[in-house]
């Protein structure tokens, strides 16, 4: 049995749901079912005094309805052919207004910026500070057996920046007359990066 209503958000819309659903608890007979669902999507809001049935069923469907789905609907528009009335009566209003309060992009309010640097102090102050620390070994070797490796030493050490701290250099042979020098330093990881 196929049903069309059409309007739902008309008087004549709901005189024919209510015409429609008189004996009947639910669309398609006495079981809640899909087409209640849909019907009931389309009726943009509690059918009054005026239709009983209708009013009934609406409250029928919306109680099943709200034991499924708990919490509180938010953010969500309709539209189509059912939302298009409404929509022409607020287009004069909205006319005047000025778009300020319009968000097209998500960005933050001063509410949610102060909440987040709250949420942030309070994060903050119940984390330990903790500086990480990387050790760093360095290998330089030279170009050939005549870069005098003292200066390059001094050159190497000359480095400095917050954070940075030289340790311990050696020498090792890695060819005849070829000096390989390796520098440990160690970062202070909030500081500097490698």
């Amino acid at each position: 049995m196929a049903v069309t209503f059409s309007d739902l958000h008309t008087e004549a819309g709901l005189k024919a749901l209510e015409t429609f659903l008189a004996g009947k608890s639910y669309i398609s007979g006495d079981k809640f079912t899909k087409d209640d669902v849909k019907v009931y999507a389309a009726v943009q809001s509690v059918p009054g005094a005026s239709f009983p049935n209708a009013g009934k069923w609406y409250s029928s469907v919306s109680s099943k309805l709200a034991s499924s789905f708990p919490g509180k609907a938010a953010g969500v528009g309709v539209g189509g052919a059912a939302a298009a009335a409404p929509a022409k009566e607020a287009a004069p209003a909205a006319a005047g207004d000025d778009d300020d309060d319009l968000d097209l992009f998500g960005d933050e309010t001063e509410e949610d910026k102060k909440a987040a640097e709250e949420r942030e102090k309070a994060k903050s102050s119940t984390k330990k500070k903790e500086s990480g620390k990387s050790s760093v070994l360095l290998d330089v070797k030279p170009w050939d057996d005549e870069t005098d490796m003292k200066k390059l030493e001094e050159a190497v050490r000359s480095i400095e920046m917050p954070g940075l701290f030289w340790g311990a250099c050696t020498f090792c042979t890695i060819e005849i007359n070829i000096l390989c020098s390796s520098y440990l330093y160690a970062l202070d990881e909030c500081v500097v990066c490698v």
